[in-house]
């Protein structure tokens, strides 16, 4: 018996309604929120200025994550380039290539692996003042700019729901795997003075919790 959340059901469960077999759970929002995370930083950075999109290419949702970015970049005449880290190394280098080429922001994938590195990653861009927007609000609350992704106490609250009902004799496979779409969107303001960058007040307005 399992109750799970998952960043993609892709493989796990036949389909979100009829997840079949002996597994259901909460499935959050992760590859289609890399356009809001685009068009969010936008608002804080020059026209004109060339974003990157930072990516694990051994991350199933990478591919995803890079079509989505690029068609609505393309959209908006937004320019996008495209680096990709597997390790702590790779994850300085890419830093490094961005400084040298001026970048003027950057979006940090949705990964799990980019997860367990917040310290390095928030460092990094203090250290070279690339503004930066990340999935989770862990990002923000350790000093990063801009944080906008799935409200992870809410699908934990999900899962909580479901695992009583398990306990209770719910079968699993009876079970839909709930879609959670309940997003934050968390901005540092103390970050973005550390950065110099003023932040629009429509876009403080749009904040869920602004740290200061």
């Amino acid at each position: 018996m399992q109750n799970l959340i998952f960043g993609t059901h892709k493989g796990l469960v036949a389909s979100l309604r009829r997840p079949g077999g002996n597994c259901t759970g909460v499935s959050l929002l992760t590859t289609s929120l890399a356009t809001k995370r685009l068009e969010i930083l936008r608002e804080v950075v020059p026209k004109g200025s060339v974003i990157t999109i930072l990516l694990n290419p051994n991350s199933a949702s990478a591919q995803p994550q890079a079509e989505e970015v690029q068609k609505a970049a393309r959209a908006i005449g937004q320019g996008v380039d495209i680096l990709h880290a597997v390790n702590e190394r790779d994850i300085e280098t890419a830093f490094a290539t961005i400084v040298q080429k001026q970048v003027g922001a950057l979006i940090v994938g949705a990964d799990p692996f980019f997860s367990s590195r917040i310290e390095q990653f928030v460092a990094l861009a203090a250290r070279y003042r690339i503004p930066a927007i990340y999935e989770w609000r862990e990002f923000a609350d350790a000093g990063g700019l801009m944080s906008y992704g799935s409200d992870r106490a809410e699908g934990y609250r999900q899962v909580g729901i479901y695992a009583g009902r398990i306990l209770k004799g719910d079968k699993p496979a009876d079970l839909p795997v709930v879609q959670s779409t309940k997003v934050e969107f968390v901005l540092n303001l103390k970050t973005a003075r550390a950065l110099g960058l003023t932040i629009p007040l429509p876009l403080l307005g749009r904040a869920d919790e602004v740290i200061e």
